[in-house]
């Protein structure tokens, strides 16, 4: 990777601005620092757009305090940094953005919390990062701003430069109007999200939801048609833009020699089993861990399953581990292994395998190609790209996905086995009906699945959502 500096750049056209930049700043043991990259879904999608354009990225470097980093150019893409103290990231991110929208926007699974001081670190590290955007964007640039620490952003640059294209896309559920209702700051938000010009949502759920709101609480005027909105003179669009991943990518590493045979050997560690269920989440509350832990549980004392016959893995990514409540969350599903554990395993044998660590990307691939029941079983979740990912693994057809009805990814991936998470006997009944599917329906299902995930990936999402904006792709 070559970095140098931007002076000598010309203001880019188009911009994309999130909470965090695509690179991590680190600081070392020596007192030194250096950037680590940081790839994901979204980087992957948007990069070879903002490298065709000598586009930018403004977004926090990871480390509070440090306000002496310049921009940079990393192999022809800008990158932006924007300074948050120690203060912002504990009242505007672990605060507002996930003491209070997070719980809010899954359904309250968890109670949010609404603090006065949150939100005016909310307000002001929004308009810090719309007066950074303001000063970098080229006249009648497209600035892309991501998901929910931003919602006031739109608004706030429309005000700072008239002659930007906005565009805003929420990456978590947006939740239903008696919900979002309770909001202190409710009228902010969605005023905050009307200085866009194209608003994206996941499903068409949100798009309803929101559109209620903007006319029943903001300046929004008549309804021109299901998709759009006046303010002021202006109209704004709305749309379901539902997001996915890198699937070729990710099937052309699953079907790799190395990827195969480490797929091999995790089955061989674990005895060979006859049946292997898998669970990959970030560890939060709104992912249902303890549902799958419970269904599995009562599949055992029920006898309906054998700890010699079926064995479960749960990949459990470290999460907010500042925050009490993760922390206790850890405590319970840690708890709920053991108490499984104890009663069934033999030695050598574990019933359940817990893994609390971040795996690289193709020794996920690899267990994803090991097991044979994937449960992803989230209470609420916008999308869920495990989900997506899993099925892009299966070049082989093998696996059956048990798929939460509340997670986004369950309007497109019908041929799932679909569940209710509040229903720990239909989560049991499922997945024992995923663990005795018979093979030619297993693969019919993954057939259907796979055309969905391999055609509908992440670069048709951006595409979509920018053609929306008018820009051409």
């Amino acid at each position: 990777m070559t970095r140098s500096s931007t002076s000598e750049l010309p203001p880019p056209d188009f911009v994309v601005v999130a909470n965090r930049l695509p690179v991590d700043l680190e600081k070392l043991p020596d007192g030194g620092r250096r950037w680590k990259r940081s790839p994901g879904g979204l980087v992957t999608a948007l990069e070879p757009m903002l490298r065709a354009r000598d586009g930018a990225w403004i977004g926090w470097p990871g480390i509070p305090d440090v306000d002496d980093v310049a921009p940079l150019v990393e192999d022809g893409l800008q990158l932006h940094p924007v300074n948050l103290t120690a203060a912002e990231v504990e009242n505007y991110y672990e605060g507002f953005s996930n003491g209070t929208l997070w719980p809010l926007y899954h359904d309250v699974v968890a109670p949010p919390a609404f603090h006065r001081h949150w939100w005016q670190a909310y307000v002001a590290v929004n308009q810090r990062f719309a007066d950074h955007t303001a000063k970098v964007a080229a006249d009648g640039a497209t600035v892309w701003i991501q998901d929910y620490q931003l919602q006031l952003m739109p608004g706030m640059l429309r005000e700072l430069r008239p002659d930007l294209k906005i565009g805003f896309f929420l990456h978590i559920p947006f939740p239903p109007t008696e919900l979002f209702m309770q909001l202190p700051w409710r009228s902010a938000i969605v005023e905050g999200l009307l200085g866009a010009d194209v608003i994206g949502f996941h499903t068409a759920g949100g798009v309803r939801n929101f559109r209620w709101l903007a006319t029943h609480i903001a300046n929004a005027g008549p309804v021109r048609s299901r998709n759009e909105l006046t303010v002021g003179r202006r109209t704004v669009k709305l749309g379901a833009f539902p997001i996915s991943i890198d699937s070729a990518q990710l099937d052309a590493l699953s079907r790799t020699d190395e990827v195969g045979k480490r797929a091999a050997q995790i089955r061989e560690d674990l005895g060979n089993p006859k049946k292997i269920i898998l669970g990959v989440d970030r560890l939060d509350y709104t992912k249902g861990i303890d549902v799958r832990l419970r269904a599995f549980h009562e599949l055992l004392t029920e006898h309906r399953v054998q700890v010699e016959d079926a064995v479960m893995i749960q990949l459990a990514t470290p999460s907010r581990e500042r925050v009490e409540l993760y922390q206790r969350m850890r405590d319970d599903i840690e708890m709920s292994v053991g108490r499984i554990n104890g009663e069934y395993a033999h030695v050598g044998h574990p019933a359940v395998h817990y893994l609390h660590q971040s795996l690289p990307r193709d020794e996920l691939a690899a267990f994803f190609l090991a097991a044979d029941v994937m449960l992803v079983t989230p209470l609420r979740d916008g999308m869920n790209l495990v989900a997506k990912e899993y099925v892009a693994c299966r070049h082989d057809n093998g696996g059956v996905l048990v798929l939460s009805e509340f997670a986004g990814a369950a309007v497109e991936l019908t041929s799932a086995l679909l569940v209710n998470p509040h229903d720990t006997d239909g989560v049991k009944n499922t997945l024992y009906a995923a663990l005795t599917m018979a093979p030619e329906e297993g693969r019919k299902r993954m057939r259907t699945l796979r055309k969905q995930v391999m055609t509908h990936d992440v670069d048709r999402w951006a595409r979509s959502f920018l053609e929306a904006l008018g820009m051409d792709t």
